[in-house]
């Protein structure tokens, strides 16, 4: 039996990340993720199965990055920032880049019902840590909602906000958080 090198799966995600952000993640075909990983059909099935499988692990990357961001911005800032107020920046930082169609989103669940499972474990893993490390917890309430909000429009291409009424909201988020 072939064992499969240990680098294929990442080599998959980021050949995946690339054509997603190329074509978007609904338009995102298999064959073109092997050919960019330069991996078989095959090799991409046995390490995700379905399309759905490899955009929950796209999604399960995301997660991780945006983790270690948060880490290495808390580790970075010698100034006592809050972890809220780290969490307000990195999510206003991320919905400032346009992101593609979410309807891909709607295919992924259709096909997986599981697949907004590891977003709810780490948005609930979030929340707790927040909760443990913010002594106001309206604030924190007011702060995340928002901020999730922020990341839904950003999402589903439903941004309201001009640049200033964002930097309002941001701005007054970071007041709140303290």
């Amino acid at each position: 039996m072939k064992v499969r090198r240990a680098n294929s799966r990442e080599k998959i995600l980021a050949a995946a990340a690339d054509v997603a952000r190329e074509s978007g993640p609904g338009s995102l075909s298999l064959d073109a993720v092997a050919s960019r990983a330069g991996v078989s059909k095959g090799g991409l099935l046995y390490n995700f199965p379905t399309k759905a499988k490899l955009m929950q692990a796209l999604v399960e990357d995301y997660l991780r990055e945006f983790e270690r961001a948060l880490e290495a911005a808390r580790t970075a800032g010698a100034s006592g920032e809050s972890l809220l107020a780290i969490y307000i920046k990195l999510s206003a930082s991320d919905c400032e880049e346009p992101q593609p169609s979410a309807s891909w989103i709607f295919s992924a669940i259709a096909e997986d019902p599981d697949f907004l499972t590891p977003i709810k474990s780490f948005k609930r893993q979030l929340f707790e840590r927040l909760k443990g490390e913010t002594p106001d917890l309206k604030a924190l309430l007011v702060c995340f909602i928002a901020i999730e909000g922020l990341r839904s429009m950003n999402l589903f291409d439903s941004d309201i906000l001009s640049a200033d009424e964002r930097g309002l909201l941001i701005s007054s988020l970071l007041r709140i958080a303290g």
